[in-house]
């Protein structure tokens, strides 16, 4: 076998350098799109004061979890203001959110197509173990191949990494919908597209945040690769501070990201949590003053025994 030897890694090089130049134009325009995007998102996290947006954020906390969400969340913050690093968390935190929202946009109607058909499951399988086992600076060389250096090729590489747990998780939920409870959505008249939209989806609901939170978080994680081709943000602090081995640096933005990926993660995973049952009201008694149910020291089985002996007593008379 010596001097033999698949020529895998020239195959994949034609082949990118075929890509590069047969769709140069649609690259340009992706990469327009989502510079145009990130720095309108990036735009808006900066325009307002740290403190505006702080509050903001607490209080979407507290609609979604309640108080402790809130508090947490605003400590957060400020953590990140007090280490000086709110800038550059929030170029970071445009850019996970441009690339999560991609992500998840493909990830949920590829999930739901591959949930109703067998032969795209069979299909998507495969691509989505490739893009989960391929190590995440591999995506970075075709990347910058297409779109050079800059906060583009990090986003793509970041949608492609995170985007297999939104799919698989979306198909899952799909499919563990209860099949009765379909059949009886088909049985009133129900067509297939209301079916998916008033049963299928809302049921697989907390499967599908729970995608959309692990898309959020695989994005975040990608952050510090992102910044080796220049994104910037806190990726890009880290990657500087590595260059200058400066503790200090790396700390603090290292810290930065996990405040923001605790806040990212609770706030989604209570945004897939079902709301919490109501309490029964107790029933009120009925007209004459009796209440029509037993008191705490009888038993339905002396209720009923009772109610037997009356119907001796009355059969008898």
């Amino acid at each position: 076998m010596e001097g033999f030897r698949i020529p895998v890694g020239q195959w994949a090089e034609a082949v990118v350098d075929t890509l590069g130049h047969t769709l140069r134009g649609f690259f340009d325009v992706v990469a327009f799109v989502l510079t145009a995007v990130y720095n309108g998102v990036d735009a808006v996290l900066m325009a307002p004061p740290f403190w505006a947006l702080v509050l903001v954020l607490a209080a979407l906390a507290f609609v979604v979890s309640g108080w402790r969400l809130a508090v947490g969340t605003a400590l957060g913050l400020l953590v990140i203001v007090a280490v000086d690093q709110w800038d550059h968390a929030m170029d970071t935190l445009a850019l996970v959110i441009v690339a999560a929202l991609v992500a998840i946009v493909v990830a949920i109607p590829v999930g739901i197509w591959a949930a109703r058909n067998d032969t795209v499951s069979r299909i998507v399988r495969p691509v989505l173990d490739f893009l989960q086992t391929m190590p995440a600076f591999v995506y970075l060389i075709p990347a910058i191949i297409f779109f050079g250096v800059g906060a583009v090729p990090g986003m793509i590489a970041t949608i492609l990494f995170a985007i297999a747990p939104g799919v698989r998780l979306t198909e899952l939920g799909i499919r563990g919908v209860d099949t009765e409870v379909v059949e009886a959505g088909y049985a009133f008249g129900a067509s297939p597209a209301r079916v998916l939209r008033q049963i299928q989806i809302p049921l697989a609901l907390p499967s599908i945040m729970a995608g959309v939170n692990q898309v959020i978080m695989l994005s975040l994680s990608m952050v510090v690769i992102a910044g080796m081709v220049g994104a910037g943000g806190l990726g890009g602090e880290i990657v500087r501070a590595i260059g200058r081995i400066n503790v200090g640096l790396g700390f603090e933005a290292g810290l930065s990201v996990v405040m923001i990926a605790m806040i990212l993660d609770r706030i989604t995973s209570a945004l897939g949590r079902p709301p919490a049952p109501r309490r029964r009201a107790r029933a009120t008694p009925r007209s004459g003053g009796h209440d029509a149910r037993p008191s705490r020291g009888e038993s339905a089985a002396d209720t009923e025994r009772s109610a037997d002996s009356t119907r001796m007593e009355r059969t008898s008379a």
